[in-house]
């Protein structure tokens, strides 16, 4: 290997490296040549190391940044003439190893650069190499650099679409078409090209938003032994996308194939909102490995105990990254922007999201600097943000996360209506209040309805089917004794555990199924689905299914045709989630204000008397939906015998239709709009377990710009 002091131009990088500048940071091209510049404030010593290939064993050039003339401040930087796109480099770091002043340098360490737009990783890539003492370049991941402005966007941009209009479909991009019934080429199978093909099924199916799982470069090896991490919530970059997620194998092909798919998604009108992970890193605890952030400077990067030789475990994966540094802070920022920007990404779901209220020696903060700072941000204004606004400490913020911004992951809305579904007493009122956006949670901060993010199942958990298939968790698979994984799943498998052959238990199952998703999608608020839960995937009654990258987690595309008729269920719940009326969105009227406007009755099974009781599990809700539209009636029978609701009487000569039955055999059990069944009859016999649509009027749907309107 060469070795190059940046004071002395050398012939073998054209005119030899100069000192660059502090600003930007990361690698960044210039004319005739790239600017590299790294943070790290306690450093004696970094270099920067230039290679040809990802599973080379030494580099080809090692140039030493001059700490006189290539230091400004705490930021390291040199400028190399005569290198482009694609090259690969990484750094190593010297300093104090004082772990009592949580300082970690390791000279032998190769690192990733923090702000690197491409990560490439050898076939060897070994995360214990990383960890144990020696050199470990052969094995190490590699950063590549990246000209984000060599891509032809075609005049792509952001779709900004109305949150108001929004149905999120949650899913996973390998698994979404690993599986061998995808029908894809073994090459493109997991991919970000193999994505762009199953393009038309998201359409047809009409959500309007993926929220990706983690693609941010992650490390696989993250995960017990012998397992690998599928989820991605282990990341060793906030800038660069997965490079096993692209089938492309040169240094810049995740890039590319990344855009190529936001892109194709933007044409067919679908959002891209990435699930990302700032508060964590793949370097785990104490005895992690050095990849990144731990060897350019430990104490800057992670929140330390206050031996400062331990980490801040305020995630459950060993450490917690130190968000309200301002290094840190701009890491985040910068990388939103990023990803906005250069990516074209559409928003962001920000996981554990409550550790970035916390400050650097781990206590809540009431205005954390970090968070205003995304809510704030020009360049980020109108990209949506959501929050899973808990963590792993016990820190529980739904309802009072901080921001004028920020949506947040309604985990009391899964709760609830997990739990009058499973017939639990005292759940009927919690649930009447989810179905209307939430408005004891949220009324008090005077915001949009879809500040609520609706949902009932996620990754995080069980799918659909599970959920009505087992009481409790089966995570055998995960090797971890059963003990990983949620215990409160507020599940009910309906009276036999798994797979059942009676089909009275089945059709149980499919209605309870249908319920949840009747609901979610037409709760005020803003919808998510999670991926394959349309046809009823399975993970086996695993409900933390983090390291199982197989046909335990993969969409099974053979479920398309055997359960159509949920598919067409939610197809059609979808399509009229479309049409719903915006005038509170662009009147900007606040949840509060909405519900004000809206003409709207609670009912029991008798007209206007409404049982909010410990041990009610049935109500009736008629609202009007938007000037001269129709009025809708819904029931929510969650108690184990069929009940019969007086209906409210109509305007005129009209008469109520139902669309929606979730007792009746498919293709009964809905209708589309226009083919609503009329009905006579002062009454509806509602089934057990069951919830019914109806609405007044001819069945022609009249989507008018007028205010919503207190009936009469």
């Amino acid at each position: 290997m060469l070795e190059i002091d940046s004071r002395v131009a050398r012939p073998d990088l054209a005119d030899g490296p100069l000192q660059g500048t502090s600003s930007p940071l990361g690698a960044s091209p210039c004319r005739d040549g790239v600017n590299f510049s790294v943070f790290s404030k306690h450093a004696s010593a970094i270099e920067l190391l230039l290679f040809d290939d990802v599973d080379d064993a030494c580099p080809k050039h090692v140039i030493r940044i001059d700490p006189a003339s290539g230091r400004t401040g705490h930021y390291w930087h040199v400028f190399v003439p005569g290198i482009k796109a694609g090259q690969i480099y990484g750094y190593r770091a010297d300093g104090p190893r004082d772990l009592a002043k949580g300082m970690r340098f390791d000279p032998t360490k190769l690192l990733l650069d923090p702000y690197g737009r491409g990560v490439i990783v050898p076939d060897r890539y070994s995360r214990d190499a990383a960890k144990g003492a020696g050199a470990n370049i052969a094995t190490a991941m590699k950063s590549v650099m990246v000209d984000p402005s060599d891509y032809d966007w075609e005049g792509d941009e952001p779709l900004r679409r109305s949150s108001a209009q929004t149905i999120i479909y949650e899913m996973h991009v390998k698994g979404f078409t690993r599986h061998p019934s995808s029908g894809l080429g073994e090459k493109t199978r997991g991919t970000y090209a193999g994505l762009i093909e199953k393009i038309p099924y998201l359409r047809q199916l009409g959500i309007t938003a993926v929220e990706l799982l983690p693609v941010f470069q992650f490390d696989a090896q993250d995960c017990p032994p012998g397992k690998v991490n599928y989820w991605g919530y282990a990341p060793v970059s906030f800038f660069a996308p997965h490079q096993a997620y692209s089938s492309r194998r040169d240094p810049l092909g995740p890039v590319n194939e990344f855009r190529d798919m936001v892109k194709a998604l933007h044409r067919a009108g679908i959002e891209v909102i990435l699930d990302v992970v700032f508060n964590h890193t793949a370097e785990g605890g104490h005895d992690g490995p050095t990849l990144c952030f731990r060897g350019l400077d430990n104490a800057a990067y992670y929140i330390l105990e206050e031996d400062r030789e331990r980490y801040a475990n305020y995630t459950g994966t060993g450490n917690t990254l130190n968000a309200n540094h301002p290094v840190v802070r701009r890491m985040i920022v910068d990388s939103l922007r990023y990803w906005v920007k250069e990516m074209h990404v559409d928003g962001f779901r920000f996981d554990l999201a409550s550790i970035l209220a916390r400050d650097p020696s781990g206590q809540p903060i009431p205005n954390p600097p970090v968070l205003w700072d995304i809510d704030t941000d020009p360049a980020l204004a109108g990209t949506k943000l959501f929050a899973e606004a808990w963590d792993a400490a016990g820190l529980y913020q739904v309802g009072s996360f901080i921001g004028d911004s920020w949506k947040e992951w309604n985990g009391r809305f899964r709760d609830d209506i997990r739990a009058f579904f499973r017939g639990e007493p005292g759940s009927a009122a919690r649930a009447a209040d989810r179905l209307v956006g939430s408005p004891n949670i949220y009324g008090h901060e005077e915001r949009e309805a879809e500040q609520s993010v609706n949902f009932v199942t996620c990754h995080d958990g069980f799918t659909l089917n599970d959920l009505v298939s087992y009481n409790a968790k089966h995570n055998e698979a995960n090797g971890e004794g059963n003990r990983d994984g949620a215990d409160d799943n507020r599940s009910w498998n309906c009276g036999v555990e798994g797979p059942s052959e009676d089909r009275s238990i089945e059709r149980l199952r499919n209605r309870q199924v249908r319920n949840f998703l009747t609901v979610t999608l037409l709760s005020l608020g803003m919808p998510m689905i999670l991926m394959g839960d349309e046809v009823l995937r399975t993970q086996y009654g695993n409900n933390n299914a983090y390291c199982q990258d197989n046909e335990v987690s993969w969409f099974d595309w053979n479920l398309v045709e055997k359960h159509a008729d949920l598919h067409r269920f939610v197809t059609l719940l979808n399509a009229w989630r479309r049409l719903r009326d915006m005038t509170h969105e662009r009147r900007r009227w606040s949840l509060n204000e909405l519900i004000r406007h809206a003409s709207k009755t609670w009912h029991g099974v008798n007209i206007g008397q409404p049982d909010w009781g410990e041990h009610s599990h049935a109500f009736a809700f008629e609202a009007r939906l938007y000037q001269a539209g129709p009025s809708i009636y819904l029931i929510l029978n969650a108690y184990w015998e069929a009940l019969e609701f007086e209906l409210p009487p109509v305007c005129g000569t009209g008469c109520w239709r139902r669309w929606i039955d979730t007792s009746l055999e498919p293709p009964q059990e809905i209708n589309p709009w226009e083919s609503a069944v009329p009905l006579s009859g002062l009454t509806y016999h509602a089934a057990a377990r069951s919830v019914v649509v109806l609405f007044e009027g001819s069945g022609e749907l009249h989507v008018d710009p007028q205010p919503l309107h207190s009936r009469r």
